[in-house]
């Protein structure tokens, strides 16, 4: 049924936004029509049209979303050496000597050097992996370490640390990521159907690239798996002025309206793994080092109020508290509508700002248990909340959750879970006063987020999700695995069915 239309769901019970509007929670049908939801009723009331999907009593949801998603480097990075259980520099240092050549180059994702017992240097690096140019791309995509042959090879000064950080490390995952184009796009197709194999319907891609290119180029291969509203970056906001590329309009040259211009994505601050994000204490060890600001923040309003006259929405990283307070203060100055992209320390008195001024946290509820560890030895004299979800949910903010894949995987079930029980692999919840409940979690995975979601009424459309259990009994296991069954693309089957 991949790729045909269906007309008509039989025998599905409704969870998430759109089932309060239903008498029972008995299984209903579905009619869909032109890819709209066209009437609802009890299983047995309705006429059967089109070809027909067997809900067999399984759990309906709108289509899910995830908001925050690189989506070429996720592609790539089945390619690449995982890294992410590796325990010390050393133990990474002799996996990449170890490591197959793709292109003449060694490369591996998904370190974590924050809480490593030894630290990573060039010569430990050089001793294992030779002449052969190695990539260590950190978890957070802040930093790369590199031996002297890719140095070398991408005509950058060695430093004793092997590490380059923040735009130079952009840079050097720029430069890995120009593959071929029928490779990339072979990746990314690829990247699409595992996406809609987890019931994700839509994304928006914030590749650090000239996005519309290769947007362009996918939707005229043939590419229509999900909805994709991609960013621009700062480096590229003249053209984008220039070519009149506007949030919410359809790529150029498409046949269909699934791939649209996003928002002017700006990088405000660094990471906390990386040790850059802007702070307002100090970090550990380091009186100096409070994080750093990427973009100073007059330049930041002039940029987002350029971005917001030309008819872009904008997507502001900030991480630690002075970051995010500054990309407050930005939106207040420029009246400017979208995001600030991660939140990941937000100060008590700025949470009731993002509501206040109508600006969504896109955040990763699993970030936070990835940096649990990291929070708690590197922020722990941070005197602002660290991972705010239920705070920034009560002040009234519109959450719209994402993975930032590939620091995350993307995968919207994991991160519901992470945002409801605040726990994985048996440990105890980290600040569990920070949990949310699953409907707010699952409104927040749609393409409105949790205060404005999709919705499954007459009307909508039919971007729907089947699953095999009910999301509200299920326990923090129980999400990670939930079973998809089928993903409906305004009623084209996606996936499963």
């Amino acid at each position: 049924m991949i790729g045909e239309n269906v007309g008509f769901v039989r025998a599905v019970r409704v969870a998430g936004p759109g089932r309060e509007l239903l008498p029972t929670l008995e299984p209903v049908d579905l009619v869909i029509e032109n890819g709209v939801i066209a009437d609802i009723a009890p299983t047995g009331n309705l006429k059967p049209t089109g070809l027909v999907l067997d809900g067999e009593g399984g759990w309906l949801l709108p289509g899910l979303w995830d908001h925050h998603v690189h989506v070429l480097q996720w592609a790539l990075s089945a390619d690449r050496v995982p890294l992410s259980e590796v325990a010390s520099a050393h133990d990474a240092a002799t996996i990449m000597a170890l490591a197959p050549e793709i292109d003449g180059r060694r490369v591996g994702s998904g370190f974590r050097d924050g809480l490593w017992p030894d630290t990573p240097t060039l010569r430990m690096l050089d001793a294992t992996t030779g002449e052969v140019p190695t990539y260590l791309i950190n978890a957070d995509v802040h930093s790369v370490w590199m031996n002297s042959a890719a140095f070398r090879r991408e005509g950058f000064k060695p430093v004793a640390s092997g590490l380059l950080r923040e735009e130079d490390a952009f840079e050097i995952s720029r430069r890995l990521n120009a593959v071929e184009p029928r490779i990339a796009d072979r990746s990314v197709e690829r990247m699409a159907s595992a996406a809609a194999a987890r019931g994700i319907v839509g994304l928006v891609d914030l590749d650090m690239t000239w996005n519309d290119e290769p947007w362009q180029r996918r939707v005229a291969r043939g590419f229509d798996t999900l909805r994709i509203s991609y960013g621009t970056y700062p480096q590229h906001l003249d053209r984008a002025i220039a070519e009149g590329l506007r949030t919410g309009d359809s790529v150029r040259g498409a046949a269909h309206d699934l791939v649209r211009v996003g928002p002017l994505k700006a990088i405000t601050d660094g990471s906390l793994g990386t040790r850059t994000a802007a702070c307002a204490h100090h970090y550990p060890g380091e009186i100096d080092n409070h994080g750093l600001l990427t973009i100073a923040p007059d330049e930041l309003v002039e940029m987002m109020t350029r971005a917001t006259a030309a008819g872009l929405e904008c997507a502001i990283h900030a991480i630690g508290d002075i970051a995010n307070a500054h990309a407050l203060d930005a939106y207040a100055l420029t009246g400017a509508v979208g995001t600030i992209e991660h939140a990941q320390l937000v100060a008590h008195s700025d949470i009731p700002r993002f509501a206040r001024l109508g600006v969504a946290a896109s955040v990763q509820p699993e970030h936070a248990l990835d940096d649990r560890d990291m929070t708690d030895a590197i922020w722990a004299e941070q005197s602002a909340q660290p991972y705010p979800l239920r705070a920034l949910a009560d002040s009234g903010a519109n959450l719209r959750f994402g993975s930032d894949a590939p620091v995350a995987p993307l995968d919207p079930w994991a991160a519901m879970a992470s945002a409801v029980f605040r726990t994985r692999d048996g440990r105890d919840a980290w600040q569990p006063h920070e949990r949310v409940g699953i409907e707010t979690a699952i409104a927040a995975s749609t393409a409105g987020g949790s205060t404005a979601p999709a919705e499954i009424t007459p009307g909508a459309l039919a971007d729907l999700v089947v699953v095999g259990a009910d999301p509200f009994a299920a326990d923090e296991r129980g999400l990670r695995s939930m079973p998809v069954r089928a993903t409906l693309l305004a009623g084209r089957v996606t996936h499963g069915a």
